[in-house]
């Protein structure tokens, strides 16, 4: 706990605070306690939003409302109001572990906690919903382990305009893997969505992992909404319990007392709270919280695995994904029926594009990023962990790395080495024909951004961006940054990264650094919520978002931008991919063909489905390729006449997952699931 600074109220209401635990986007968190010595977390809002009178209101009234919710199984909201000019709020302080760190620091939940958490939040959640309340954000960082049992927090917690914690009307930042597809789609949502986020609250206990999870924010809610959850680590008799929360409809999920019916907890369900080394760890943790209301107005050095409270509002995203129906044709210009249709007769095509050269091989990462081609081999993350490289000819396995984690994404220097990182942070650099391990250098990577020339950039713990010399192998500079998800690119004198802001109350934001010296050259805000990749073409970055924008390498002035015409952010541009004096990028579901030089369209074409817009389109020598939803129940391949937009020929599926593309020469590389395939690409 940090103590208190000059600018911070000694106390409010009943309220004596001791500290500070937090400070987030929306406002600071302090700890405090009233005259009988009871613990509270107190909200304030930050001064610039206590100006905003309508979120004030509002955040007064839904708090008042959360009062209504008096159950065992949640953090009660004790009060609520606005004192000198501040508003805040105060819910009970509860001295405990939450659910993703017990599981980081313990492991997965054996299967009578699993039962007796499930039956705790069903029971929390019944309370809520009787009280005429959705919460819409049930996750792990939500719920508190006490030696009482689980208690659900972050009530009352004031969100943007466009949401918050608890709300019976509007929309709310979804946290991505936890957010029911109604929520992700920007849907009105009932009670079934907090049974949707309990689903992977409990898959996430049992298997300690994700039910969803992906390369990037937009990749998880596209599993989210067309996917399916990967329930591979949770113990086969507790699958059949879980698996009816995640069904896509919310008519189909089981109500909270069925769940708590069904879970049946073991007798003494509480002795897993109070046992054990969980149970250890709840202990100090309240013993740290008696001391620190003993001493009234004294900060106490808690114990060193002290409950970390959690500040600050995680950023909402929202899946690119529309599929048909009233989405889809809400999406299309005026004249996108144009390049659907057979093929032009003067547009002939080899009798073999479209047809498997080799695959599919289940051999597959569900979660890796696109294919990579270099020198003649594919390299792609592997079913069973690591990168895995294959001959991009003949499919033959060339090698594999079970360290790197591909996830964190992966790129080939111009030099021709790849650039993978493991989950320590080590950065590795691989011969592309062999597997050989050149170098590593170790910098606590979490991702890898973009390459040139002179250096490979990477995100690091911290959320800072650093640049890494691959001569010398050492750290040239690093850059602060309060980016959760990034895309990036670089040419030899810029680096562009476009990010997703973790601070809900800013727009997601791109900034131009010095590849020299990580230096900002120019920023500027980014309307859409998702971050993509930038094109770099010349002296001109393409970027994707509420608009397509190019705009002026040096000093990120508009060139020209084309306002996106999808209905919600969401679906807004994505990424582009520029080829010689054209782009191609995707509005909503309708993919264009655009003159580099003045944005003006070329052609469109519907493709019934919204791709992740993270990744931009591919394109060979003479096509376009994308995912299609031409097939409701199918995500497919479709290639297009580059010049005028037709169709030239297709691949089915015959599966839903993502599907992700990668082109090289004449081959295109499909990646969906644990499948693997290449197909002849080229026309004559």
């Amino acid at each position: 706990m940090i103590p208190l600074g000059p600018g911070d109220p000694l106390r409010l209401g009943p309220y004596r605070l001791a500290g500070v635990l937090g400070a987030g986007g929306m406002g600071k968190v302090y700890f405090g306690h009233d005259s009988r010595g009871h613990a509270a977390a107190i909200k304030v809002l930050l001064p610039q939003l206590a100006h905003d009178q309508g979120l004030v209101q509002r955040f007064l009234r839904e708090a008042e409302a959360a009062r209504a919710v008096t159950g065992q199984g949640v953090a009660r909201v004790l009060a609520a109001q606005t004192e000198g000019g501040r508003p805040w709020i105060a819910s009970e302080f509860l001295a405990g572990p939450t659910l993703d760190q017990a599981v980081a620091a313990y492991g997965p939940f054996l299967d009578g906690a699993v039962r007796a958490l499930a039956a705790s939040l069903a029971q929390a959640l019944r309370t809520i919903h009787a009280a005429g309340l959705i919460h819409r954000d049930l996750k792990p960082a939500n719920i508190v382990l006490t030696s009482r049992g689980p208690r659900i927090i972050d009530f009352g917690i004031a969100r943007p305009e466009h949401g918050l914690t608890l709300t019976t009307t509007g929309q709310v930042p979804v946290t991505p893997g936890y957010g029911a597809p109604e929520q992700v789609l920007g849907h009105r949502v009932g009670p079934a969505a907090d049974i949707f986020s309990l689903g992977a609250v409990l898959a996430f206990a049992a298997g300690g992992r994700r039910a969803y999870d992906g390369p990037h924010a937009a990749a998880v809610q596209y599993t989210v909404v067309h996917g399916e959850p990967d329930l591979t680590q949770v113990p086969e008799h507790l699958r059949a319990l879980i698996g009816p929360c995640l069904a896509k409809d919310p008519a189909f999920r089981p109500s909270p007392e069925q769940v708590r019916t069904a879970f049946a907890p073991p007798r003494r369900a509480e002795r897993f709270w109070q046992q054990g080394p969980l149970g250890a760890d709840i202990q100090q943790r309240e013993v740290g919280a008696r001391q620190l209301t003993t001493l009234p107005g004294t900060v106490v050095t808690p114990p060193p695995n002290r409950r970390r409270f959690l500040t600050g509002i995680a950023a909402g995203t929202a899946v690119l994904a529309a599929g048909g129906g009233s989405a889809a044709w809400l999406l299309r210009e005026p004249g996108d029926q144009k390049g659907k249709g057979s093929q032009d007769q003067n547009e002939a095509v080899d009798s073999s594009a479209g047809k498997p050269t080799w695959g599919p091989l289940a051999t597959a990462d569900p979660w890796s990023p696109p294919a990579l081609f270099v020198d003649g081999i594919v390299v792609f993350g592997a079913k069973d962990g690591g990168l895995v490289a294959y001959g991009a000819a003949d499919g033959k396995k060339r090698w594999s790395a079970v360290d790197i984690t591909p996830s964190a994404e992966y790129l080939a220097l111009p030099s021709g080495l790849i650039i993978a990182a493991d989950a320590r942070g080590t950065v590795h650099a691989f011969d592309p024909s062999t597997g050989k391990e050149e170098w590593t250098a170790d910098v606590d990577a979490t991702a890898v951004m973009a390459a040139n020339k002179a250096a490979v950039y990477l995100m690091t713990r911290g959320k800072k961006i650093c640049a890494l010399d691959t001569n010398t192998h050492k750290v040239l500079w690093r850059a602060a940054s309060s980016f959760e998800f990034v895309g990036a690119a670089a040419s030899e004198s810029h680096l562009i990264v476009h990010g997703d802001n973790a601070d809900v109350t800013k727009r997601p934001e791109v900034i131009a650094l010095d590849t020299a010296s990580g230096a900002k050259i120019w920023s500027r805000q980014s309307a859409r919520a998702i971050a993509n990749i930038p094109a770099i073409h010349g002296d001109t970055v393409v970027l994707g978002g509420k608009s397509l924008t190019a705009a002026r390498l040096k000093d990120g002035k508009n060139v020209w931008s084309v306002p996106a015409r999808s209905p919600t952010d969401s679906l807004a541009w994505g990424a582009a991919a520029v080829d010689g004096k054209h782009l191609y990028a995707i509005d909503g579901t309708t993919l264009h063909c655009r003159r580099l030089s003045d944005g003006a369209k070329v052609w469109t074409y519907d493709l019934k489905l919204a791709p992740v817009g993270y990744y931009p389109p591919r394109f060979t020598d003479r096509f376009v390729c994308e995912a299609t939803g031409e097939d409701p129940k199918s995500s497919d391949v479709v290639a297009l006449h580059k010049d005028t937009g037709k169709r030239a020929w297709g691949y089915t599926q015959h599966s839903n997952k993502q599907l992700k593309l990668e082109t090289s020469g004449n081959q295109l590389f499909l990646l969906q699931n644990q499948s693997a395939t290449a197909l002849f690409a080229s026309g004559s």
